[in-house]
């Protein structure tokens, strides 16, 4: 159930996805070279895969991490719009 404190409360997961997506091109590439070194073309592949999708992520988040803060409504306005009384 809304409270109506949400955009007064909320966090945002944007800095730490942008860690992980960091944290996954780095593996994923480190994985990717050793597998290829390793004569295991698939896993390279798979590897290589991940860093594609983590990179398209930071994308993402570098994105909205630069867009800043969106409007948010104040504590006066409701969550929902009030029923009407009497009617």
């Amino acid at each position: 159930m809304r409270t109506g404190n949400e955009p007064v409360t909320a966090r945002s997961p944007l800095r730490l996805r942008f860690w992980l997506s960091l944290w996954g091109m780095v593996w994923g590439a480190a994985g990717a070279a050793a597998f290829a070194l390793a004569g295991r073309p698939g896993w390279a592949a798979a590897c290589a895969a991940l860093v594609v999708l983590a990179g398209v992520d930071l994308v993402v988040v570098v994105r909205h991490m630069r867009q800043g803060p969106h409007y948010q409504p104040g504590r006066d306005v409701p969550p929902y719009k009030p029923p009407r009384r009497g009617g």
